[in-house]
């Protein structure tokens, strides 16, 4: 099936990104977010988790929670570019918020049986906090790999680890991969559940907070069993595209704040009385920068289009997208602080935080490196060593 028009981005979409660009720009500007996440400059200053409360309630007051619900389930149902569209803005804005971890919850959820998830789409359009717990400590969350069991030798119950979690302590409830011998299965397990340990881990990226979240006998009734085992990979496997689009997304919108930036820095900052944007050692690695975003930018939405449009090749375009984008991060990144010269490092410079939030983009569901060897494994076959 041929890609429609402008990726299918018409006014809805439009409409979408226009209007979470003004909401940012109302009520999180740069200033508000520094203060609010880089308040403490001490380099042993533990993991924190800041974030507005409010700002999330009026994000799920506009919708925004229930756009990749399925119109079925009682949500928006909004393609998947409007979802990259929002995920954008989240990224320009470098907002400290669960509402990626909700919409890539929502897309494994959807990928699930319909009847099963009801109760859990209902939650997130409520408002309910929901995330995924997949990650094994090896870093890895490919379908089969996980570090958590599902046992029913006395009912139904989890124990292990889910490592890596994203936003873990604003989450009210965890999809959680398990294993059992039928297979991968996904449950739906509450914070607040015994026998569930939430324990920050302490990383560099200001405006998120991550932790490994522990399952000592975690009880699981037919309720919360959102994928029964056997049926979790497959799930998992259908959301795959949207969830690499979601962190793409974000890497392109952050790298488009830090060439916004530094092209006005580099426009004002005089420098043998001309500004610095004049010379060019400053201007080649500002359009360097830009084209790598677009190049990012148009794999990204011809992947995001691909997931409603041309399912079965979403995933390589996915990894495409994701790979040039963990590059033009760790770039984008390194010459903003440069070219913003001897201010660029300073905790006061705003720079800092975009930097952090890129370098955790960049490895976040694989880098660069991780995602062409994949490709090459699904283009060409894998690499016999004889």
């Amino acid at each position: 099936m041929a890609l429609p028009k402008d990726f299918g981005f018409g006014e809805d979409e439009t409409m979408l990104q226009d209007t979470a660009r003004r909401f940012f720009a109302d009520n999180l500007q740069t200033e508000k977010l520094h203060k609010l996440v880089a308040e403490n400059h001490e380099p042993e200053v533990a993991s924190a988790c800041h974030w507005q409360k409010e700002m999330w309630e009026q994000m799920v007051e506009l919708g925004w929670a229930m756009i990749a619900v399925p119109e079925n389930a009682g949500g928006i149902g909004m393609p998947a570019v409007a979802a990259v569209a929002l995920a954008e803005e989240i990224g320009r804005v470098c907002l400290p918020s669960p509402m990626m971890q909700v919409m890539s919850a929502t897309y494994v959820l959807a990928a699930c049986a319909a009847e099963r998830v009801q109760g859990a789409m209902d939650d997130i359009v409520g408002g309910k906090v929901i995330g995924l717990a997949i990650t094994n400590k090896a870093g890895s969350w490919e379908h089969s790999e996980t570090d958590i069991t599902a046992s029913e030798e006395a009912g139904l119950t989890l124990n292990g680890t889910a490592w890596y979690v994203q936003d873990a302590r604003k989450l009210n409830t965890f999809v959680v991969k398990a294993r059992s011998n039928a297979g991968i299965g996904l449950y739906l397990v509450p914070a607040d559940a015994e026998g569930v340990s939430i324990h920050p881990d302490s990383i560099i990226d200001l405006s998120r907070d991550q932790a490994h979240v522990s399952f000592e006998n975690v009880k699981i009734s037919s309720s919360q069993i959102m994928a029964p085992a056997g049926e979790g990979e497959m799930a998992l496997a259908k959301a795959e595209p949207a969830l690499l689009c979601l962190v793409t997304a974000d890497i392109v919108g952050a790298a488009e704040w830090q060439l916004q930036t530094t092209v006005e820095y580099a426009n004002t900052r005089i420098q043998f009385d001309k500004p610095i944007g004049f010379f060019q050692a400053v201007k080649h690695p500002l359009v360097d920068m830009m084209i790598m975003i677009d190049e990012a930018k148009s794999l990204l939405y011809t992947a995001a289009c691909a997931i409603d449009h041309e399912a079965e090749s979403a995933l390589n375009y996915a990894r495409m997208a994701k790979a040039v984008a963990s590059d033009a991060a760790e770039y984008c990144s390194n010459k903003s602080i440069q070219l913003h010269g001897g201010i660029g490092f300073t905790w006061e410079s705003f720079m800092h935080l975009y930097f952090k939030r890129q370098k955790h983009n960049q490895q976040l569901l694989g880098d660069g490196f991780y995602h062409r060897a994949k490709l090459a494994d699904a283009l060409i076959g894998p690499v016999v060593v004889c």
